[in-house]
């Protein structure tokens, strides 16, 4: 696909990504995520709690809490829990990976994450592209 139409379609889901964030409970940061394989949204996330816990992120300090999952993590997850496969798909998400969800996406088969605003540590980055996953950041007006 040309370079100018993908950028389009790059933005296009990344909005949708933003607006699947704000389904987040969390008060400190609100990210969303879609996995796109053959131009299809084969899945989405954001991140928050577990299914069956109270929708509260952070405990008393503010700090969030240890079992929150990531909004890519929760992604990756519900297609593990369907028929689908990551295998070669893009994941949009709206602030780059961590480390420990570099992991999955790598190991997911996930060979395209395409993201809005940097987090604070590049290392998750620098993990996916050192494993061949291409890597870009997608600004978008909002």
């Amino acid at each position: 696909m040309e370079k100018k139409k993908l950028n389009k379609y790059d933005k296009a889901y990344l909005r949708i990504a933003k607006e699947w964030s704000l389904l987040s409970y969390c008060k400190r940061k609100q990210v969303g995520a879609i996995i796109v394989r053959d131009r299809m949204i084969i899945s989405d996330g954001y991140n928050g709690t577990p299914s069956g816990f109270e929708n509260c992120c952070e405990d008393q300090e503010g700090l969030t809490n240890w079992y929150v999952l990531h909004a890519e993590a929760n992604a990756i997850l519900k297609v593990a829990r369907s028929t689908q496969t990551c295998e070669g798909a893009t994941l949009y998400i709206t602030l780059s990976p961590c480390k420990e969800c570099s992991k999955l996406i790598h190991q997911s088969g996930i060979k395209r994450v395409v993201y809005q605003t940097e987090y604070k540590d590049a290392s998750g980055v620098d993990f996916l592209l050192k494993a061949g996953v291409v890597v870009e950041k997608v600004e978008v007006l909002d």
